[in-house]
Formats: C-alpha cells, structure tokens, sequence
C-alpha cells in the first residue's frame, strides 16, 4: 500500500499542525478575568511536532526500508526529494518574515530584536538551526523542526539499518524503541533541567531521534500484520491522548501512545470516514503549509488586530476566531503557489539531469 492510500494519516497530519497552531495563537485570545489560563490539551500543543516525527520515521520506512534492504536505495536522490519535499516553503516563510521585520523597522513598528537575526541567519539557511549552530530563535522558528526533519534524513541510513535488523522481532523493536524513547526523556531532562520535548533550536536535533526510531519501529508493527480492530484502537488510543495532555501527564506517555495511534489510523485505510474524506485528506496534504505559516501570520494578523483592539494584543473571540481561521485558505494558497509547484519543479530538474546523464553514458556503454 502506497503513502497515497494511507488517507486516515494525511488527514492526522492536519490535527497534529492545527494543535500547534492553537498552542501558538491560545495567549492572544481575551479570556476576561481568565485572561492567561490555557487548557491542558492546548499547552501540551507542542507535542503536535513529536506526532510529525514519529509519522515521519514510519513513512519513510514504509517506502525506503524495502530499498535500503536490496541495494536500490540512493541516498543522493533521496536527499534532493526530501529537500524538494521541506525546502521552497521553508526558504518563502523565511523571507517573508524578513520582509514583515523590514516593513515593521521602516514603520516604526516594535518587533523582537531577535526576528531578524542576521547571525542567525546562515544556520536558517542550511537548515542546521536546530544543530545548535543557530546562536538565537530567529526569523520563522518553526523552522527548527525543519532543521531536526532534515537532521534524521541525513541520519535515515543508520535508522533504517537497525529497523531492518529486527524486521523478524516487529514486537522488541518496538518495545526497545519505547524504552529508548522513555530513558532519553529521563536522562535529557535530568541533565539539561527542563524537558527534550521542549527544546528547540538548542536541542532540536536531538528530540527528533527518539520519535523517528519510534515511527521506524511502529512500521515493522504494521508491516507484520499491524493491529487487529484498528478502529477500536483508534478511539482508545485517541481518548488516552487527550487524557494524558488535558491532565498534562509525563510527555514521554503520549508521545509512545502517539506510535499505536499510527498503527491504528494506517489499519483503517481503505475503509471510508472523515479521515478518508476528500477535505480531510486536502487538510492533511496543506498541513505543512498550515504549520509554516502560523507564525509570520500571527506577526502580521495579532499586531494589525491589535491596533484596531485599542493597542492589545488579547483578542476578543470574534477578532481571534477569525485570525486563525484564516491560516487554512493561507495555507491552501501556500502550498497551491509555493510548495507544490516548486517540490515539482525540483525534482523535474534532478530527472532532466538523471536522464541526461544516462544519455552521455550511452555511448560509452557501446
């Protein structure tokens, strides 16, 4: 089965984005005297990024371990499709933010100093902001994840290597897996005093490896027969989440839950339901659009919203609700502009220059 016809997990990706999105956007909306109380599920909204990394480390199993294993992986064309796949987007916001640090400095408009750090700036560039090469969070933070996403498909190899190893053991690698996830919790946090989830451009490289060893794991789970009543798992699976983030339990809870979540959700593709829905699966396909977009547009929307807000930057429900809505037809636009005529237009070149390569060979073959 194609990623393509994994529907149930395209559309999981939206919900894992707009939870960051409400983690991102919760602070600016006017609770009155409750101004600055924040529902558990939502400050636990980070954790849409650990849901992005164990997905990662399952899909890409699901359609590399095969190749990694006969000898037909390439690691160079790999890299180019990851890079088209994260790169054009990553490289628009970017700017785009420093265009919006530009126009507020001219405007007289107060911003963080640190959003345009020009010492921050080559780490953004090459994607090694979360390598601890970044002296700051600068221009669209989000965009350390990136930096991590880009760190594991360097690593990919390595990961797939121990992956294929236990491709007879789908139970203990996924045991180990948890338990690796589990101890670098633990450790990370007893060390450095605050947890890996929440590290960013410090520690960013780091907190993805746990969560896509996890991903690799749970595939060779699902590549073994996957879960019996995916969907009874899926309810149990989706209530415990919102159990341990609403009660804000330990993060290593749910991001392990995140891995059977998967497994469920990739066992009901094929059967119907919102998840296979064409808005759910479009929701899901924008969802990279939705996360790197969130940020540059709360600069802009917050601080224009504020202005007509009398100065403050808490929004009334019907200032905010908007605000945030707006990020999915920005989304949608991004990613219909940007990201998928530039993903395209990347991997057209690297075919034109395989197949003039083949082309020059030819010859000498003869």
């Amino acid at each position: 089965m194609t990623p393509e016809n994994l529907k149930p997990l395209t559309s999981m990706r939206f919900l894992a984005a707009f939870w960051v999105v409400m983690f991102h956007y919760w602070p600016k909306l006017d609770l009155g005297p409750a101004t600055g109380w924040t529902p558990g599920l939502v400050a636990q909204g980070y954790l849409g990024v650990e849901l992005f990394f164990v997905l990662s480390g399952f899909i890409l199993c699901h359609v590399y371990l095969a190749s990694t294993a006969d000898g037909s992986f390439r690691y160079g064309p790999f890299l180019w499709a990851r890079l088209a796949r994260v790169y054009p987007l990553h490289l628009a916001t970017l700017i785009g933010v420093g265009l919006l640090g530009l126009a507020a400095a001219v405007a007289g408009i107060s911003i963080d100093d640190s959003i345009l750090s020009w010492a921050s700036l080559p780490a953004n560039l090459t994607l090694t902001q979360a390598w601890g090469l970044a002296p700051e969070a600068a221009w669209n933070h989000p965009s350390w994840s990136i930096s991590a996403e880009w760190f594991a498909y360097l690593c990919f190899p390595v990961f797939a290597w121990a992956t294929w190893r236990l491709r007879s053991r789908p139970g203990l690698a996924l045991v180990l897996a948890t338990a690796g996830l589990c101890a670098t919790y633990a450790v990370f946090e007893t060390v450095a005093g605050f947890p890996l989830t929440q590290a960013t451009i410090d520690w960013g490289a780091l907190r993805i490896v746990p969560c896509f060893a996890l991903g690799c794991a749970a595939y060779l789970v699902w590549r073994s027969g996957g879960l019996r009543r995916p969907g009874v798992w899926a309810v149990m699976t989706t209530s415990l989440i919102l159990a341990c983030a609403g009660f804000q339990l330990w993060d290593g809870i749910t991001v392990t839950l995140f891995s059977v979540l998967i497994l469920a959700l990739a066992g009901l593709a094929g059967r119907g339901g919102p998840l296979e829905s064409k808005t759910g699966v479009w929701l899901g396909e924008i969802s990279y659009s939705v996360y790197m977009v969130c940020v540059p547009w709360k600069l802009l929307a917050i601080n224009g919203l504020a202005r007509l807000n009398g100065g403050s930057e808490h929004l009334p429900w019907w200032m905010w609700v908007p605000a945030v809505l707006a990020i999915v037809p920005l989304a949608g636009l991004t990613h219909r502009l940007i990201e998928r005529p530039a993903r395209a237009a990347m991997r057209r070149w690297a075919e034109q220059r395989a197949s003039k390569g083949r082309r020059q060979i030819q010859p000498a073959a003869t």
